[in-house]
């Protein structure tokens, strides 16, 4: 399964190691806003729901060329939309729910939603192939300021495609950006501005739906596990999670605790400290230590108040720090799972 975890200082190490972990355990599926309900065994067994994106109604037609700010400092000027080529799966399914997915000619590793399954992947353990790249002949190549390698970047640009570096999304409040930002290159600003409301009122109609709340705010601690890789890691305020889990009306356990990076490895300490009352995880990571049963077995885990209530919230890899079009199921999710029981903390 894809693990895109993205934050700003998170596409070296820690994106290799979720890269390789996606060959290790393979690709399971995302929430739909019309997927059938899934239990906590469900999800940790592996059995996955639809993962389909929701496109806009009608396919828009691409005004070009434009004219656009690179991230990395260039201007680029994009002439053709023919044939896109996004280099992260949120790109990608920006850009197929914008209604052009029938213009992409290939996918990341992380892009793993149904409607791009069939798309040539041009990314080995998520470095990106300037070969295979190159060798699809696109009109438009979408990148984000974490993709590299730089050799590869430096490669398809002294070829002549137009290649446009986008800000990757760190939290929520990057939603509509994104969405903008991907719209205004692609030359349709006015699907842009279409689906940038329809995911900010679908956001803010899940945030009606959290319980009120008569006790304090429930302590949500967000763990990246990887059994098959032997890596466990709780996240941080830069975890990529945080405005999620305040969105749900939760408290980021890791981050309150004092943890003021990224990710930091697991102990029984910084989980004591932490003290959350339910545990945040990706579905292949849940997979991948056995269960809930086996993620209770990690050092500390059962020894927190998520542990010993196996209060555990897993949302699928490839879309729960995406901060796109389908951010509001994944917010519905995290919703759903974490006040099932009715109770406050």
């Amino acid at each position: 399964m894809v693990h895109s975890v993205r934050t700003s200082r998170l596409a070296g190490a820690l994106v290799s190691v979720l890269a390789l972990a996606l060959t290790a355990t393979g690709c399971g599926g995302g929430g739909s806003a019309d997927a059938p309900k899934q239990t906590q065994e469900q999800r940790a067994s592996g059995a996955a729901a639809p993962n389909r994106l929701e496109p806009l109604g009608s396919a828009p037609e691409p005004a070009m060329p434009v004219t656009v700010d690179s991230a990395d400092g260039r201007k680029v000027t994009v002439t053709s939309t023919d044939r896109i080529v996004p280099l992260t799966g949120s790109l990608n399914e920006i850009v197929f729910t914008l209604g052009l997915g029938d213009r992409v000619v290939a996918r990341d590793i992380t892009a793993t939603f149904e409607q791009a399954a069939k798309l040539p992947v041009v990314t080995r353990a998520h470095d990106v192939s300037a070969e295979s790249v190159l060798s699809l002949r696109p009109g438009i190549v979408l990148a984000e300021t974490t993709t590299g390698p730089a050799e590869a970047i430096g490669q398809i640009r002294d070829a002549g495609i137009p290649l446009v570096v986008v800000e990757p999304a760190k939290s929520l409040d990057d939603v509509g950006r994104r969405i903008d930002r991907v719209a205004q290159i692609l030359g349709v600003k006015a699907a842009g501005a279409e689906l940038k409301k329809r995911t900010e009122a679908r956001i803010a109609a899940v945030q009606k739906t959290i319980p009120a709340r008569a006790g304090r705010e429930p302590r949500v601690a967000f763990l990246y596990v990887r059994g098959s890789a032997a890596v466990y890691l709780i996240g941080g305020a830069q975890s990529g999670a945080v405005s999620l889990l305040e969105a749900a009306g939760a408290v980021d356990a890791g981050k309150e605790s004092g943890l003021d990076k990224d990710f930091t490895p697991i102990t029984s300490e910084a989980l004591a400290k932490a003290a959350p009352d339910a545990i945040l995880v990706m579905t292949k990571g849940l997979q991948s230590v056995g269960g809930v049963d086996g993620l209770v077995q990690i050092p500390g885990v059962a020894q927190t108040p998520a542990g010993m209530n196996r209060r555990i919230v897993s949302v699928e890899d490839g879309v729960l720090l995406n901060y796109g079009p389908r951010t509001d199921q994944v917010l519905a999710e995290i919703v759903e799972q974490l006040y099932a029981d009715g109770s406050d903390a």
